[in-house]
C-alpha cells in the first residue's frame, strides 16, 4: 500500500538577526520562519519553511496568518492524501484555497523533502537534476550607515564570502540615497558589482531621477524601483536607461512574467519559491522568462537554512542565473534550527547533497528557539 500523509505540524521559529536589516518599509532585529513538519504513514518526515519579512510591513501573509492557515484550512485537504502525488496535491490546494503563497510553498517544499528522501534523491533531481554544486550568493549591506556598510563589504570580500553587493534603499529621501550608494560602489570600485533595491519606494518621476545618478555612479542593477502593480511604468524605465531592471514584486508567478515580458520589459526576473507558492512553480516563472530573454536572479525573503536549501535546490536546475542569487538568509541570522548549516564561500554556497533538502534539525535548538 502506497504511503499517506499522517500529520502535518506547523511551528513559529523566532531567530534574531545579527544586526539591524533596514528596508524601505520596516527594519527587522528578528526573523519568524514557519517551519512545517509533515509526516507520512512510512515513517518519512518532509520539512518545509515559510517565512516572510516584517510581519505584514512586505505582504499580505505574516508567519502568524500562514500557521493559521495551513493548520486549518491547507492541512486538512491534504492529510490521508498519497504522499507521493506532490503534482495532484499542489493542485489540490489551488482548487480549495486562494492566495498564500508562502504557506502552499511551504507545504510543497515539504511533500518534495519527504518524496525525495522516500527516492533517495535529492529535490534538485526531483525538479529535474541539478546544473550546479556550488551558486554564487551576494551580500545585502543593510544597516543604513554609509561607513559600516563599507567596512562590512570589504570584509565578506576578505573573506572571500561574497563579491557582489546589493543595497536596501528607498526609506529616505532619493537624493541621500543616492549619495550613500555612490559612496559605497566609489569605496569598492572594480572589486565588486553594487546594486540596490528600492523595494518600490519610489514614483516615476523619483525613479528617474534617482536611477539617472545611479547609472551615472555604476550601480550594475536596479531592483523594484516602484510599486509592483505598475507595469507599464516599470516598461518604461527598463527602456529608458542602460542599467538593467530587476522586476521583483512584480512577478510572482509565470502569469505576470508573460505579461510583463509580452509588454515590453526587457530587464530581468527575481524568483522566489515563496511568492511563486513553491519550488515548482518559480521554475516555471523562470521557462517564461528564458523563452523572453530575460536574465534570471536567485531571490529570497531572507529564509532560514530550510527555505534557503529548497531555494538552492531549484535554482541548481537552471542553465544560467545570469544575476546571481541572494541566498543569503542563514547567514543574517545569529543562530539556527539545523544540524549542519549550510556551506558558504567562495563567494557563494554549495548546493546540499543528500535525500530530499539534504536538510536535518536540530531538535534542541528547534525547541529552544519555538515561539511558546
Amino acid at each position: 500500500m502506497s504511503s499517506v500523509i499522517e500529520s502535518i505540524e506547523t511551528l513559529l521559529v523566532d531567530l534574531p538577526t545579527i544586526r539591524p536589516h533596514k528596508l524601505s518599509m520596516t527594519t527587522m532585529a528578528c526573523q519568524t520562519l514557519v517551519i512545517v513538519r509533515l509526516r507520512d504513514s512510512d515513517g518519512i518526515e518532509g520539512l518545509g519553511e515559510g517565512t516572510t519579512i516584517g510581519g505584514l510591513a512586505y505582504g499580505p501573509e505574516s508567519p502568524e496568518s500562514i500557521k493559521r492557515n495551513i493548520d486549518t484550512y491547507l492541512a486538512p485537504l491534504l492529510i490521508g492524501q498519497p504522499a507521493g502525488a506532490v503534482a495532484a496535491l499542489r493542485s489540490r490546494l489551488d482548487r480549495h484555497a486562494r492566495g498564500n503563497a508562502i504557506a502552499k510553498s511551504a507545504l510543497e517544499t515539504a511533500l518534495l523533502d519527504a518524496q525525495g528522501k522516500r527516492l533517495g534523491l535529492p529535490m534538485a533531481q526531483l525538479l529535474g537534476g541539478a546544473h550546479h554544486d556550488h551558486l554564487p550568493v551576494l551580500w545585502t549591506l543593510a544597516s543604513g550607515d554609509t561607513g559600516r556598510d563599507i567596512d562590512e563589504a570589504f570584509q565578506r570580500l576578505e573573506q572571500r564570502r561574497h563579491c557582489d553587493f546589493k543595497l536596501k534603499i528607498g526609506a529616505n529621501a532619493v537624493d541621500d540615497d543616492v549619495r550613500h550608494v555612490a559612496a559605497i560602489k566609489e569605496a569598492l570600485g572594480e572589486r565588486a558589482s553594487v546594486r540596490v533595491d528600492v523595494n518600490q519606494a519610489w514614483d516615476e518621476s523619483s525613479a528617474v531621477r534617482g536611477i539617472a545618478a545611479l547609472q551615472a555612479a555604476g550601480i550594475d542593477l536596479i531592483e523594484q524601483p516602484i510599486p509592483a502593480r505598475e507595469h507599464a511604468g516599470l516598461v518604461r524605465l527598463a527602456s529608458r536607461f542602460e542599467v538593467p531592471m530587476l522586476a521583483d514584486e512584480a512577478v510572482a508567478d509565470a502569469r505576470d512574467g508573460f505579461a510583463l515580458a509580452a509588454a515590453g520589459f526587457n530587464g530581468a526576473y527575481a524568483l522566489k519559491i515563496a511568492k511563486a507558492g513553491g519550488p515548482r512553480g518559480a521554475l516555471a516563472l523562470a521557462q517564461v522568462a528564458q523563452a523572453a530573454g530575460i536574465g534570471l536572479y536567485g531571490g529570497t525573503l531572507l529564509e532560514g537554512s530550510i527555505g534557503t536549501a529548497a531555494s538552492l535546490h531549484a535554482w541548481a536546475t537552471l542553465p544560467e542565473l545570469a544575476w546571481g542569487s541572494e541566498m543569503f538568509g542563514p547567514l543574517l541570522l545569529k543562530d539556527d534550527i539545523v544540524a549542519e548549516p549550510l556551506a558558504y564561500g567562495e563567494f557563494g554556497v554549495e548546493l546540499p547533497t543528500g535525500p530530499g533538502l539534504g536538510i536535518a534539525l536540530d531538535e534542541d535548538k528547534l525547541a529552544h528557539f519555538t515561539r511558546k
